[in-house]
C-alpha cells in the first residue's frame, strides 16, 4: 500500500517526537508485555533454557507444521536492545517457522539499560555457539544449515555475532538474515547516511529515538567506536556469511543498512539486497495478512534455498 498525504499524516501524531524513551521505558516494557500472547499450537513450541559462564539464558523453540525444514534460524528480536522480549515476538517466530517450514529459535537476551553493550550480545553468541557445537542440548540430531537473523536492534545483533564469530574462530556461521538492522553509531543529524534526515522524524521509529536507545545500550562513549555495537565500524569485512539484507523505503535505518550490504559485498562475501517498497521500520510484526511480511518471507526462502543467486529483481547495485 502506498503512503498517502493521510496516512502521512497520522504517521507523524504517532511518531510521538515529545516522548523521551529513556525515561519512559519501563512504561513501554509494560505495555507490550501487557498485551496477550498470540495463541499458538501447544505441541508447535518450546521452551529451552542453556547455560553460559553460570548463567542461564531461554530460548524458545519453533517447528513448522510438517516439520519438512531442513533449516534452523536462530532468531534475535528488536526493540532497540531495551524493549521486546521472545513472549511478544511469539507471533513473528512462528509465522516465521511456517513460511520457511524451518526450526526457529529465539533467544531471550539481556535487555539495556539494567544489562548494557555487550551483555545481550555475549548472550546471542553463547546462543549461537551452543546450536551450532552441540545442537543435541536443543533435542536436534543436527541442526542443520544455521542462519542468524534478526530485526532492527536484533539485525545488529546478528551481524556482531557473525563478526566477533570470524574474530574468535570457535565456530563458521554460514548465513545471516539482517531486516532493518542498525548498523551504524551516529544517528544525529550529523550523520551521513540521508535516510536519518529523510525518514528520521514522521515514519513511527525516529532518528531522535534511536539515539535514546543507544544513549540506553551503551555502556560510555568508547563502546560507539566497537564494530560489535556498530558493525559497519569494522576493520575488516572479509569472511563473513551469506547475507541478506531487507531494508524498509521509509525507515530512517535504511541507508545505513544497504551500506553494511555494500561494504560486505566489496569484501568479496555473497549479498542480496533487497528495498522494501512503501514499508516502515517494524514491518514485519505486522503478520501475514500484510504484503510487506508475504514478501518477506519469500525473500527469506529464495536465499535459503539458493534461489536468490539467479534472481535480482528488487535488489540494489
Amino acid at each position: 500500500m502506498a503512503i498517502n498525504k493521510f496516512m502521512r499524516l497520522a504517521l507523524k501524531v504517532l511518531s510521538y517526537p515529545d516522548i523521551d524513551i529513556r525515561k519512559t521505558y519501563p512504561l513501554e516494557r509494560s505495555i507490550r508485555y501487557l498485551r496477550p500472547p498470540a495463541l499458538l499450537p501447544k505441541n508447535r513450541w518450546r521452551d529451552h533454557m542453556i547455560l553460559s559462564d553460570g548463567r542461564e539464558i531461554l530460548t524458545r523453540i519453533y517447528s513448522p507444521m510438517d516439520d519438512a525444514g531442513m533449516d534452523t534460524l536462530l532468531f534475535f528480536h528488536g526493540g532497540g536492545w531495551v524493549t521486546e522480549s521472545i513472549d511478544t515476538y511469539n507471533k513473528v517466530c512462528y509465522a516465521l517457522a511456517c513460511a520457511t517450514r524451518s526450526c526457529v529459535v529465539s533467544v531471550e537476551y539481556r535487555l539495556a539499560p539494567e544489562y548494557p553493550f555487550p551483555q545481550g550480545l555475549e548472550d546471542c553468541y553463547a546462543a549461537a555457539r551452543e546450536l551450532i557445537l552441540r545442537p543435541a542440548g536443543f533435542g536436534f540430531k543436527a541442526a542443520g544449515r544455521v542462519t542468524l537473523i534478526g530485526d532492527s536492534a536484533g539485525g545488529n545483533l546478528a551481524a556482531a555475532v557473525s563478526l566477533m564469530a570470524r574474530d574468535q574462530g570457535e565456530f563458521c556461521i554460514p548465513r545471516q538474515i539482517l531486516i532493518y538492522p542498525a548498523t551504524a553509531a551516529d544517528h544525529s543529524a550529523a550523520s551521513p547516511y540521508p535516510s536519518i534526515r529523510e525518514n528520521g522524524s514522521d515514519y513511527l521509529l525516529t532518528a531522535k529515538r534511536i539515539c535514546e536507545y543507544i544513549d540506553l545500550y551503551k555502556r560510555s562513549d568508547q563502546d560507539l567506536q566497537s564494530p560489535y555495537f556498530a558493525p559497519l565500524l569494522a576493520q575488516d569485512f572479509a569472511n563473513q556469511p551469506d547475507t541478506l539484507v531487507i531494508t524498509a523505503e521509509y525507515d530512517p535505518l535504511r541507508d545505513e543498512g544497504e551500506a553494511y550490504a555494500r561494504q560486505l559485498r566489496d569484501a568479496g562475501n555473497r549479498v542480496t539486497v533487497y528495498r522494501m517498497k512503501d514499508a516502515l521500520h517494524g514491518f514485519m510484526g505486522l503478520g501475514t495478512g500484510y504484503v510487506h511480511v508475504r514478501r518477506a518471507h519469500a525473500l527469506i526462502n529464495s536465499f535459503l534455498s539458493g534461489r536468490d543467486r539467479d534472481e535480482s529483481a528488487g535488489q540494489l547495485a
